[in-house]
C-alpha cells in the first residue's frame, strides 16, 4: 500500500550507504570522513526542512509585507494598509493547522503515483473550500471584498501543497537524497578532507574576466 512512510525508516535507509559502525572507509582519514558526513547531514537537513515554507505561508496569510528593519536588513512587517489583511488571527491559525498535516517530511518522502496525487489534491481543494465557506465569519471574512480575495488566497495555498506532493512523485525526493550521498562519497578528496575541485577547462562564465584576459 502506497502512502506516507515513517521518516525515521527512510533516513535509516539512506544511512545504508555509510560504512558499518559509522567508521571511515579504508584509506580515508577521520577528517575526510567527518567532512563528508557533515556535508551529507547539511544536505538532508536543508532538503527536508519545511519550517521556512510554513513560516512564509503564515506571513502571506496574515497579509504581511517585506519592509526594511532600519538596520540594513529586511523582514516581514504588519502592513500599514489594513485592507491588505484578509484573515484574522483565528483564520490564519485555522488554515495553518489544516496545511500542516500535508506540508511535512512524511509527505515529501513518500512514494505516490500521479493518480493518487490528483485524488489527494482534489479532496484537499474541496476541504479548504468547505472550511472557508462554513467558517468565513469567524475567520474575519466579514466583507464582500475580503470574501472575493479569499478564493485566490486558498488557491495559492493549494498550489503550495501540490508542490510538496510533486516532490514525492515516484519517490523522487528519496532517490535524490541517495544520489547526493553517492556523489559526495565518490568525490576525490584533498589532503584536508575537502572535495577536490575539478580543473578548469579555460572557459569561464565571467565575461569581464575573459575580456581582461584573466
Amino acid at each position: 500500500m502506497e502512502g506516507i512512510q515513517n521518516e525515521e525508516q527512510i533516513l535509516e535507509g539512506l544511512e545504508q550507504g555509510m560504512p558499518q559502525g559509522g567508521m571511515p572507509q579504508d584509506g580515508m582519514s577521520a577528517q575526510a570522513y567527518n567532512n563528508i558526513s557533515s556535508q551529507e547531514n547539511n544536505l538532508i537537513v536543508w532538503q527536508l526542512e519545511l519550517d521556512n515554507i510554513l513560516e512564509r505561508i503564515e506571513h502571506l496569510l496574515k497579509g504581511d509585507v517585506i519592509e526594511s528593519d532600519g538596520q540594513g536588513g529586511y523582514d516581514y512587517q504588519t502592513p500599514k494598509d489594513k485592507r491588505l489583511i484578509i484573515l484574522n488571527a483565528y483564520g490564519v491559525q485555522l488554515i495553518m493547522n489544516f496545511i500542516s498535516f500535508y506540508l511535512n517530511r512524511n509527505t515529501i518522502l513518500s512514494n505516490y503515483r500521479e493518480e493518487r496525487v490528483f485524488e489527494i489534491l482534489h479532496t484537499i481543494g474541496y476541504e479548504i473550500a468547505d472550511l472557508v465557506y462554513i467558517n468565513y465569519e469567524t475567520m474575519g471574512l466579514n466583507t464582500v471584498e475580503k470574501r472575493s480575495r479569499s478564493s485566490p488566497l486558498m488557491m495559492n495555498v493549494l498550489h503550495m501543497i501540490e508542490s510538496a506532493y510533486n516532490r514525492a512523485l515516484f519517490g523522487e525526493e528519496r532517490d535524490s537524497l541517495r544520489k547526493a550521498r553517492i556523489v559526495t562519497q565518490t568525490q576525490p578528496l584533498t589532503a584536508s578532507g575537502m572535495p577536490m575541485q575539478q580543473q578548469s577547462s579555460g572557459f569561464t562564465l565571467n565575461p569581464f574576466k575573459r575580456i581582461m584576459g584573466g
